[in-house]
């Protein structure tokens, strides 16, 4: 069965290469704006942003699983994305620091062939420790976490930045939470235990 990851993220990338089944990468090319106008909660949006990057790609590759994913930060009713930029990285940290925030991570496993998406939820409660704003522009200069929802790399020094961090599945933080994704994905007819069948 083919096996296609609807994302062009490095991490992502990564996480899933360590199932160590074969697949394809292609850049979903969706338009995330229309959902974050909706007002939705961050908890739906996240499932329905990783469906709608997996149909995106639906016609492009009939007969496969199709993974999409998505993942944003929340603090105080605020949802934070990607910060894009050395400033506004230093900033959403700012707004982290001494707090407990939530990082959601959606996924969705999408059978082109019949049309029938699995979905999950990944909630981790992540506590910074309290930090000056010397230790947050250092620790943004040190990893460069801008394309990382939160402004950190756990998986890097941004470790660091934590006291304490509750949640299942620790690759769901990085990007792509793999112990559902397997699940889901044995679910959808592929068990990535089993050797590939020729």
């Amino acid at each position: 069965m083919r096996l296609v990851l609807a994302s062009t993220s490095p991490h992502r990338r990564s996480l899933l290469e360590r199932l160590g089944f074969p697949f394809e990468i292609v850049d979903p090319r969706l338009d995330e704006t229309p959902f974050k106008r909706e007002g939705i909660r961050p908890d739906e949006l996240v499932v329905r942003l990783a469906e709608a990057k997996a149909r995106a790609v639906l016609d492009a590759f009939p007969g496969s699983l199709v993974v999409g994913s998505d993942q944003c930060a929340e603090v105080d009713g605020r949802i934070l994305g990607k910060p894009g930029s050395f400033e506004a990285a230093v900033d959403q940290l700012a707004s982290l620091a001494g707090k407990t925030h939530r990082l959601l991570t959606g996924t969705c496993v999408l059978d082109t062939k019949t049309g029938v998406a699995r979905t999950d939820l990944d909630v981790h409660r992540m506590t910074m420790r309290k930090l000056d704003r010397r230790q947050l522009e250092g620790y943004a200069m040190r990893d460069r976490p801008f394309d990382c929802a939160g402004a950190y790399r756990v998986e890097s020094c941004g470790i660091a930045l934590f006291e304490r961090i509750e949640g299942i599945d620790h690759s769901a933080i990085v990007g792509l939470p793999l112990m559902r994704l397997a699940m889901l994905l044995a679910e959808a007819g592929l068990d990535v235990l089993l050797p590939p069948s020729k």
